[in-house]
């Protein structure tokens, strides 16, 4: 049977002292001692100086590579994790850093299409990566870029993980704040505060979700910049909930005005960015919480017109926002059929959890003499929700 790294560690070793060994090798005993008994994994630095020390002809190596009988695609893993390892140690080029924007650039495009549970592995593992080039000193510039790198990553994680319906979403805000504020990046710091406001605003804490987004719109500075964009909307969303008509509009027009001051190369579909259809899907949003389904109609399809058909999850709720505007207009049976057409329309790996959220609030929303009706009984059927009785 082929050696294995911990038998061949062992071996090689001989009747030299763990203490000796790791001496040489410029690492702790305790790690030698448990890489030998299997306690531990050798990683690829690991396995590069114990290899040297002991004068193993890259024995070790090959072992730490992939032990015997290791399945193909994990020793392809394994090997592929050791040479990004190689790569963090070394120095960080321009065009390194200008990649590394490109990907999360791309993950931002992304977040406006693909499904949540499909992104979040892409979004992990890229930020694995960046963690690895953190963990070694870089020249103040460069470390300012990767930590503003490791930020905007931090809020698209946060971001998935609040449309996945999982509460983890407040660890990553505060992980994706921390890093913009070490990397002295307020217009990033000022979109995450604008992302992270929403995640209020959908749990209810409406107070919270104004306190957040007014922060972001500070922290702009009057300047261009996404989160100003962003998150006046929101703002105009919370005032619509408590029907004050004017805070609404004057917010939506800050939006506008924030949307066009923005570089064509923000003004994009991307979690990252800000466009024309986020604005009339926002602000059809606020209309029908205001109950005004003239206007809210009007950006409603200003919206669809807009949305590219591969962006499901804001067509869906540009398409749930109708169906209430339906029942606000009193034709309640109406809005829940085109609320459960919308919803089994959409593959399953697109039902993210904010997207139910918006059904269970439009269901819970019809009056209580509506509720019997079949078509409002078929909707809460499919929401899985408790009977209306």
């Amino acid at each position: 049977m082929a050696e294995t790294f911990a038998e061949a560690l062992r071996r090689l070793r001989g009747t030299r002292s763990v203490r000796d060994v790791a001496r040489i090798a410029a690492c702790g005993k305790t790690v030698v001692s448990d890489l030998e008994t299997g306690r531990r994994q050798p990683t690829t630095s690991m396995a590069q100086a114990l290899d040297a020390a002991l004068d193993a002809g890259g024995l070790l190596i090959s072992l730490a590579a992939g032990p015997p009988g290791m399945p193909g695609a994990a020793r392809a893993a394994r090997v592929q994790a050791g040479f990004a390892e190689l790569l963090a140690a070394d120095d960080i080029t321009t065009v390194s850093l200008e990649e590394w924007e490109f990907t999360i650039a791309r993950h931002g495009r992304a977040t406006r299409y693909r499904p949540e549970g499909e992104l979040l592995d892409d979004l992990l593992t890229a930020f694995v990566d960046l963690r690895a080039l953190l963990a070694h000193r870089h020249p103040p510039q460069i470390r300012r870029r990767l930590l503003a790198a490791c930020a905007s990553l931090s809020g698209l994680l946060a971001l998935t993980l609040l449309r996945l319906g999982d509460p983890g979403a407040r660890d990553w805000w505060r992980t994706g704040r921390a890093a913009a504020t070490q990397a002295e990046d307020r217009q990033v710091l000022a979109w995450i505060y604008a992302q992270e406001s929403y995640q209020l605003y959908y749990s209810s804490d409406f107070a919270g979700a104004i306190e957040l987004a007014v922060r972001a719109q500070q922290l702009a500075g009057g300047l261009p910049c996404v989160a100003d964009a962003l998150a006046a909307p929101l703002e105009a969303r919370v005032h619509a909930r408590a029907g004050r008509h004017d805070e609404t509009d004057d917010a939506l027009r800050r939006a506008e005005r924030a949307l066009s001051r923005l570089a064509p190369e923000d003004q994009q579909s991307s979690a990252l960015g800000y466009d024309a259809a986020q604005l009339a899907f926002h602000s059809g949003s606020a209309w029908t919480l205001l109950h005004d389904t003239a206007r809210a109609w009007e950006q409603q399809q200003r919206a669809l017109e807009l949305y590219p058909v591969e962006q499901r999850l804001d067509r869906v709720l540009v398409a749930l926002d109708r169906a209430q505007c339906l029942s606000h207009d009193g034709r309640p049976a109406e809005g829940a059929s085109l609320a459960v057409e919308t919803i089994e329309a959409v593959p399953v790996e697109h039902r993210s959890a904010l997207l139910l959220y918006r059904a269970r609030d439009l269901a819970d929303s019809v009056p209580t003499t509506d509720r019997r009706l079949p078509e409002v009984r078929a909707l809460r059927d499919l929401l899985a929700l408790p009977s209306a009785e």
